[in-house]
C-alpha cells in the first residue's frame, strides 16, 4: 500500500506536465525559468565560499529561517486542495501511525520539496568547505528538508481543519497583507545596513537568535560546529528536538482527522458573500464587514484614504524649499498620515446615511458598532504605518529613532481613533449622500461639524504630546528618550482607543434615536 501511495504521488507530479499543448507549454515555460532561479541560487551559495565563515552562516540561517517559515505560511495562503489529505485516504483501512508516516514520505516526492533539496543540497557542499564533516553537513541538510516537510503537512492540515478549502480572495488577501507588513519593513531594515566588509551587529544578534529557533537551528547547526562553537549542540538539539515534536504533532493530527466527520459547511462560509464570509458570525463582524466593504466600493470613502497619503507627501516640499534637510523633512509626512488615518471615522455614521437603522432596529450593542467601524481603518492604517515608518527612518539614516517615531504615530494613530468613536455618535454632521460626488457637500446650518473635527484633531495631537517631547529629545541626542517614548506613546494611544471607543459605545446606546433623526434629516 505504501508503494502504492508514493507511485500515486509521483503520477500526480509528472502529470501536471500532461495536458493540451498551451499547458504543455506553460509547464515547460516555468520549469525552465524554475531552473534558472535555482541555477542563480546555487551558484551565488558557491559563491559565498569566499565570503568567510561568518558571512557564510548569516546568509544561510537567515534565508533557511526565511524558507522554513514560508513552508509554515504557505498553506495558510494557499487555496488550493490538499491531494495528500489523510481524509482521502480513509477508505484505505491503514492505521493512523502508518498512513502519517507514508504521507509525510509522499510529501517528499513535491515539486517545493525537489527544489529545496537541491538548493540544501549545494548549501551543505558550503559547510564542508567551511570546515563541517560531510556527515554534520548531510544532518544538517536532512533535518532542514525534514522541518519544513513536517510544517508544511502540520499547517496544510490545520488549515484545512479551521479553513474553507476555497478561501475567498479577501481571506488570501488579508494573509498577503500580513506578509507586505513583515517583508517590507525587513528589506528596508536590511537595505540600510552598512556592512563594511563585516556582518552588521545588528544581523549578528539576529543569527544568534534565529540559530536557536525552530527555524533556523537545522541551518545553523553544521557551520556553528565546524567553528568549535558550544552554540552548535544547543542547535542540534533544538533542530532535532524540532523535528520529533513536529512529527508528534503530525501522528495526532492524522489520528484525531481519521477519527472525526468533515466540518459542516457552514451557511456564510459559501461562496459570494465576500467580507461576510471572513468576518466572525458576530454583531461586531457582520459591522466590520459591512463597513470593509463600504470603504473599499464607495468612492466617498476612497477619495478620503488616497488623500492622506498625498497630502502628507505634499508637506515635503515648502520644507524642501525651506532649506530643511530631507533627512529631517522626511520625519514630518508619516505622523502626518498616522493623525488624519486616526481622523478619517470620526463622522463615519454619517456616511451609513440611513443604513443606520439596521443597528438599531437590531438592538446591535454599542460596543459592537464602535469596533466593528474601526476595523477597516486599522486594517490600512497598520499596514500602511508599518511600510512608512522604516521607510522614513531608513532615510533619515538613524535607526535609533525608530522607537520614537513607532510611538509617535501610535500615539495619533491609536488616539485620534478613540476620540473618533466619540465624535461620530456624539456629534454626526451632513456629508454627500451615497452615489453623489464626494467633493460636493450639503450646506450645514450647525456648526458642530466644524467643532467636531477641530476636537479630534487637536486631542489626538494634545494626546500625543508627551510622545513628540520625548521624539524630540532623542532627535536632540538622548537615545533613551526614544525608548521611553515608545512606551509613553503606545500606552497613551492604547489607553484612549479602549476608553474612547467605551464611552462612544455608551453615547450609540443612549442617542440611538437621535441618531437615526439625524440618518433621516441628513
Amino acid at each position: 500500500m505504501a508503494a502504492y501511495i508514493l507511485r500515486l504521488r509521483a503520477a500526480l507530479l509528472f502529470g501536471s506536465l500532461r495536458g493540451d499543448v498551451s499547458h504543455v507549454t506553460r509547464a515547460m515555460l516555468g520549469l525552465i525559468t524554475l531552473t534558472a532561479v535555482i541555477a542563480a541560487v546555487c551558484w551565488s551559495l558557491v559563491s559565498l565560499q569566499q565570503a568567510g565563515p561568518e558571512v557564510v552562516l548569516t546568509v544561510t540561517v537567515l534565508a533557511g529561517a526565511a524558507v522554513t517559515a514560508g513552508f509554515a505560511a504557505a498553506p495558510a495562503i494557499a487555496s488550493a486542495a490538499d491531494p495528500l489529505d489523510p481524509r482521502r485516504f480513509a477508505v484505505l483501512g491503514l492505521r493512523p501511525r502508518s498512513l502519517a508516516l507514508i504521507l509525510l514520505i509522499a510529501g517528499l516526492i513535491s515539486l517545493p520539496i525537489l527544489v529545496l533539496t537541491v538548493v540544501a543540497g549545494t548549501a551543505g557542499a558550503v559547510f564542508t568547505a567551511q570546515g563541517a564533516p560531510v556527515g554534520v553537513s548531510i544532518l544538517g541538510v536532512v533535518l532542514g528538508i525534514l522541518t519544513c516537510s513536517l510544517l508544511a503537512r502540520v499547517f496544510m492540515a490545520c488549515a484545512s481543519m479551521f479553513l474553507r478549502e476555497r478561501r475567498s480572495r479577501e481571506l488570501s488577501g488579508l494573509f498577503l497583507l500580513v506578509v507586505l507588513v513583515v517583508l517590507v519593513p525587513g528589506a528596508v531594515f536590511f537595505a540600510s545596513l552598512e556592512w563594511d566588509g563585516r556582518v552588521p551587529s545588528q544581523l549578528v544578534e539576529a543569527v544568534a537568535v534565529l540559530s536557536l529557533t525552530p527555524f533556523g537551528a537545522a541551518w545553523a547547526f553544521p557551520l556553528l560546529f565546524a567553528a568549535s562553537d558550544a552554540a552548535g549542540w544547543a542547535s542540534l538539539a533544538v533542530a532535532v528536538g524540532t523535528v520529533l515534536a513536529l512529527a508528534v504533532v503530525w501522528i495526532a493530527i492524522v489520528e484525531r482527522l481519521l477519527s472525526t466527520t468533515e466540518r459542516p459547511t457552514a451557511t456564510r462560509e459559501r461562496g459570494g458573500l465576500g467580507w461576510f464570509g471572513v468576518a466572525p458570525g458576530t454583531p461586531g463582524g457582520a459591522i466590520a464587514a459591512r463597513s470593509l466593504i463600504y470603504w473599499l466600493g464607495d468612492r466617498r470613502y476612497l477619495v478620503n484614504i488616497l488623500v492622506v497619503p498625498v497630502a502628507a507627501a505634499v508637506t515635503v516640499l515648502p520644507l524642501l524649499v525651506a532649506g530643511v534637510p530631507l533627512s529631517h523633512a522626511i520625519l514630518i509626512p508619516v505622523p502626518f498620515v498616522a493623525l488624519f488615518l486616526g481622523w478619517l471615522p470620526h463622522n463615519d455614521i454619517a456616511y451609513d446615511s440611513t443604513a443606520v437603522w439596521m443597528h438599531i432596529a437590531s438592538g446591535v450593542r454599542g460596543a459592537a458598532d464602535r469596533w466593528g467601524r474601526l476595523v477597516p481603518v486599522l486594517l490600512i492604517g497598520v499596514p500602511l504605518l508599518a511600510v512608512a515608518i522604516p521607510v522614513a527612518i531608513a532615510v533619515h539614516g538613524r535607526w535609533a529613532l525608530l522607537p520614537a517615531m513607532i510611538g509617535i504615530c501610535a500615539a495619533l494613530f491609536l488616539s485620534g481613533l478613540g476620540l473618533s468613536s466619540i465624535a461620530s455618535a456624539l456629534a454626526p454632521y451632513a456629508v454627500s449622500p451615497p452615489g453623489e460626488s464626494p467633493f460636493q457637500q450639503p450646506q450645514r446650518t450647525s456648526p458642530r461639524g466644524v467643532v467636531a473635527q477641530g476636537l479630534v484633531f487637536i486631542g489626538a495631537i494634545a494626546l500625543a504630546g508627551p510622545a513628540f517631547w520625548l521624539g524630540w529629545r532623542a532627535l536632540a541626542g538622548d537615545l533613551e528618550a526614544a525608548s521611553t517614548a515608545l512606551w509613553v506613546g503606545a500606552g497613551t494611544g492604547a489607553a484612549t482607543l479602549l476608553l474612547g471607543t467605551a464611552i462612544g459605545a455608551a453615547v450609540f446606546s443612549r442617542r440611538s434615536g437621535r441618531i437615526m433623526e439625524f440618518a433621516e434629516a441628513s
